[in-house]
Order: structure tokens, then sequence, then C-alpha cells
């Protein structure tokens, strides 16, 4: 398999965690019904557009776009580790400032005592982030030949 594929099937790997992330979330509020706090908009708002430029960044073979993508997914990761320390540490629940209309300290879903769905972005995020630094590095061992 030649390296501009691998390159290809890891932004593809990573297109398809942002797009199942967040055909989940969606899933999460409009089928279940659950109403996302500001902590949960903050990270879609940092997941969602992951789809369109992995997407774009695929179908042109655009390999830069991974530095993109990465910048998004540290951002977001942040917001969702802050959010999940929210939900599941002491410390930071006492000290939780208000979050709008729900309260990011509740737990919609807690799957097998930890999974949450701050845990699950918390997830995607960091498959995108070593998936576009092994696209970045990939590239860098590629312009160095």
């Amino acid at each position: 398999m030649g390296e501009e594929k691998r390159r290809e099937n890891l932004l593809l790997a990573a297109w398809a965690t942002a797009f199942i992330a967040t055909l989940g979330s969606l899933y999460f509020s409009e089928v279940l019904g659950f109403v996302p706090c500001d902590l949960c908009w903050f990270q879609r708002i940092f997941m969602y557009p992951q789809v369109i430029i992995l997407g774009i960044a695929i179908a042109r073979k655009d390999f830069t776009a991974a530095r993109y993508s990465l910048a998004l997914s540290i951002i977001g990761g942040t917001i969702s580790l802050y959010h999940y320390s929210l939900q599941k540490i002491p410390f930071f629940q006492y000290y939780a400032i208000s979050c709008g209309r729900v309260p990011c300290t509740g737990q919609y879903i807690n799957w097998l005592g930890f999974i949450t769905i701050p845990f699950l972005a918390l997830t995607a995020f960091t498959i995108i982030i070593f998936l576009n630094l092994a696209v970045m590095r990939r590239q860098r061992e590629e312009s160095g030949r």
C-alpha cells in the first residue's frame, strides 16, 4: 500500500470517528431528548465541523487539514476532560459554576459507572488527535525523503 493511501486511510478513520460522534450526539439529543448543557454545546462546536473539514480533506487528498482537525480536537478534548471532571471528581463538582438550564454535573448516561457523554466525546477527540498526529508524522516523513 502506498504512503498516500495510508495517510488517506488515517484521515478516513478520523472522519469516521467524527461522523459517528456527531451522529451519537444528535441521537442523544434529538431521539432520546437529552438536552445538552453548555459544555456539551462547546464540545459539539469543535466536533461537528470536523466531519466537513476531514471529508473535504479526503476528497481533495489534502493532508494538511490534519493540522486544523488536530487543533479543534485538542480544544474540544480539553473541554471534554473538564466536563468529565465536573461529573466524576467531587472537588470539581463542589466548585462547579452554573452551566445554563441543564447542569454540567448531570449524567444522562453512566454506563459501567464511568462512561458518560463527555467521556464518549473525550474518547472520540483522543482518537482523532492520534490519527491526525499519525497523518502529520507520515507527511513529514514523506516530505523528508
